[in-house]
């Protein structure tokens, strides 16, 4: 199998009244289960992405809380790997790496949450450690940023990041052209 589909964080701390409320989760977790579907559908491989925040200063993930629990629109069937980390970049300190080497995986659509943050990091680990990447940019979300007092809209974070990670470490699509290709 070359495909793997990573979802990466979709986590209950970033919808409504989450520790971490991301703009517009709920329709890009939507999304994320319309392509986790194709991917059942078609028996090929899934990682689910689960962060807990551990450092002593985190303010959500916290371990044992519900804020931290895989979202209900993607949960985790049997079967379907789950890899836990503590990064940003998914392949760090984890056995993802391990886990799509032994598969033969070669190219990965990612999806999740944050853009700017954690899907930024892991695709640009991914095209560095060889992997084609497609990010499915409507089947993530991010938030608002500040820099220097200046704020900046989260579309406009989105738009940013997605337009960075074309430009060479990812192809980016929208899921309904994903999932017509």
């Amino acid at each position: 199998m070359s495909k793997a589909l990573i979802i990466v964080d979709v986590q209950n701390d970033y919808f409504e009244n989450g520790a971490m409320e991301l703009v517009g989760p709920l329709p890009a977790s939507e999304n994320v289960k319309r392509v986790l579907a194709k991917f059942r559908e078609q028996n090929l491989p899934i990682v689910h992405v689960h962060h807990l925040g551990v450092s002593p200063n985190a303010t959500f993930f916290l371990p044992g809380t519900e804020g931290a629990e895989i979202h209900a629109n993607v949960k985790p069937e049997a079967g379907e790997k789950t890899v836990q980390k503590y990064y940003p970049n998914s392949f760090r300190e984890t056995d993802l790496l391990e886990h799509l080497q032994g598969l033969g995986v070669k190219d990965l659509v990612i999806t999740g949450m944050m853009t700017h943050m954690c899907i930024d990091a892991t695709t640009r680990a991914a095209r560095d450690l060889g992997f084609e990447c497609t990010v499915i940019g409507d089947a993530c979300a991010t938030r608002d940023l500040e820099v220097n007092g200046a704020h900046v809209k989260a579309a406009d974070v989105q738009t940013a990041f997605l337009a960075a990670l074309s430009s060479f470490y990812a192809k980016v699509q929208n899921t309904q052209e994903y999932l017509a290709a």
